[in-house]
Order: structure tokens, then sequence, then C-alpha cells
């Protein structure tokens, strides 16, 4: 029984397997479900076994399948694990860096967390992807990307190998236009009634703001909720509401935004990882990256205590 192997049609078994499903992967490899799947038949027939099996509209994997799919994960992962170590060797030209950043993180604050990366002797060229993080990990996962800048570790039960370097936390500030007309409001006790814009639902900063005003007993007037940060403190800045942002962001929230800074939320604190395909770090900007963070998101009006911190 003849066993050759494709590796192009493994590849995508490998990745049907790891998306658990052939439209999922079809999309992340942008083809088609019906080449996706015509491919995987033609590795099943090559090999002489079946590697899923139909499971109601589900695909599952046979005994066959599993076995492959394990080989198939330690080839591909030691595979890219190899390109990442070629492309950190110095050549004396250009490297391509590529990072993606969740929507979430404040673009200042991803500025200077990934502008040490530019100052490396070897010269970077800068390449940033912004999107959802459940859709960056799927770049990552192909090695379309070389880490992913995120405010959350990899979410549980997702199916990707990748590791979570945590690299620091900064403290929420409260902040309102500087042209707001009004007298000056005691800080925390002046919040109460006061009308504030949050985080969607789906933020963790929210759900610790929330404890953190029932806690000081405050009780604000909520007249907006944004997925969109940069959305939020645009019409914050506007004057349609007092807003939360790190303090780590600060500079940027006056600049851009003519936000002025009412206060700390003690306790309450946003984190910051770099997510990669290695345990131990071996490319030299994101080394680099992972290193300067916690200097680069030090704030001395941030002293937390208990902390409430932003985490999923």
């Amino acid at each position: 029984m003849p066993r050759s192997l494709n590796y192009k049609h493994l590849h995508y078994f490998w990745a049907v397997a790891r998306w658990g499903g052939i439209t999922r992967a079809a999309e992340r490899l942008h083809l088609t479900p019906q080449t996706l799947s015509g491919q995987i038949k033609q590795l099943e027939e090559s090999i002489g076994v079946a590697l899923f099996a139909a499971a109601g509209k589900r695909l599952e994997l046979t005994e066959a399948g599993r076995l492959a799919y394990s080989y198939a994960d330690e080839m591909f992962s030691l595979g890219a694990e190899l390109g990442d170590a070629l492309n950190s060797l110095p050549e004396g030209r250009t490297q391509t860096f590529r990072v993606g950043i969740e929507d979430a993180v404040p673009k200042s604050l991803a500025q200077r967390l990934l502008a040490p990366a530019l100052a490396l002797s070897e010269p970077v060229r800068l390449v940033c992807r912004e999107g959802a993080l459940e859709s960056l990990l799927g770049e990552l996962a192909l090695h379309r990307l070389d880490f992913v800048l995120s405010l959350r570790p990899v979410p549980h039960g997702l199916n990707v190998r990748s590791y979570n370097h945590r690299l620091g936390e900064s403290a929420i500030g409260l902040y309102r236009a500087q042209n707001e007309p009004g007298p000056t409001i005691a800080f925390p006790q002046g919040l109460h009634g006061e009308p504030l814009l949050l985080p969607g639902r789906d933020s963790p900063m929210r759900a610790a703001l929330l404890v953190w005003c029932e806690t000081h007993r405050v009780v604000p007037h909520i007249v907006g909720e944004f997925d969109d940060n940069a959305l939020m403190k645009a019409f914050g800045g506007a004057g349609a509401g007092i807003f939360p942002a790190p303090l780590a962001a600060r500079e940027e929230i006056r600049r851009a935004y003519g936000g002025e800074l009412l206060g700390v939320a003690e306790g309450v604190a946003e984190e910051y990882y770099a997510i990669s395909n290695e345990r131990r770090v071996s490319h030299p900007a994101v080394r680099t990256i992972i290193e300067a963070a916690p200097a680069t998101l030090a704030n001395p009006l941030a002293q937390p205590s208990k902390k409430t911190k932003t985490r999923h």
C-alpha cells in the first residue's frame, strides 16, 4: 500500500484539524471549502487511510487522523521555529518584522512598546496588522506574524499553539475634556451622577471599573458604551462624558483628545501581553520589546494596592 506524502496536502489537513472544520480552515488559507476538501481527499487516497469521519455536520479525526495530526503539528511547529531562528541571524540586510496588534490596544502605547525593535543594530522593516485577537492568533498560527501584542493572554479553549509573555500593566485613569464647563470634580465621590463612557461589555476593564465604582459607592450616569476604545476617547474628548484610559497613555489623551486626568481608579489595571509561537523567544526584535516593556509602561502616578486586574 503506497504511503507517499504530499506535504502541501498534509498542511491543509493540519489546518482543518487545528481550526475545527473545513470552512474555518478554508477562510484562513484563502481557499474554497470545495478545493480544501478535495485536497484532503487526495491525501487520504495517497496514504490509503481515512483521516476524518463525519459526525453529523462535523468532522472528527479518526485514530489514524489523530496520529497524523500529532506528527504534523510537531513537523510544522519545528519548521516554523527553524524559520524564526534563520530569520534572526544577522545578514546585514533589512529584516521584515510582522506584528499583530489587538485593536483594543491604545495606539500610542503600541508605538512605544514596539519602538525598541526599530532601534536594533540590524535594520528592521516593521509591518503592523490590526484586528481582533482571535483573527490575529490565526495568522500567528500560520506563521504570517512574528508575534501579537494584546491586552489579553490566549483565550482558554482556543486550539492554538502559542505562548503568553506578560509585558506589564498600566493603572487606569479617568479623564474628561479640558474645556468641559462646570466645577472641579472631587475624586472619586464627585463622579456620582456624572456622565460616564465605558468600553463594551466584552472589555475586562469595564467589569473592573464597575467593581471599583461599587466599592467607592459611586453611581455615575452611563451615557455610552464603545467596542472601539479610540471612538470612546473621541467622544470623551468632545465632552460627551468622563472616560477611562491607561495612565501610560496620559500624554496621548491630552494631546490627541484634549483630556485631563481627574484621578486614578486605584486597583484597576490593564495588562499587556506579547504572544508568540515560541516558549523561549529567539527573535531579537520580540526579545527587545519584552525586555523594554516594563520601563515603557511604568508610571509614577500608578500606585496599585489590591488589584482588580482586567483579566479574562
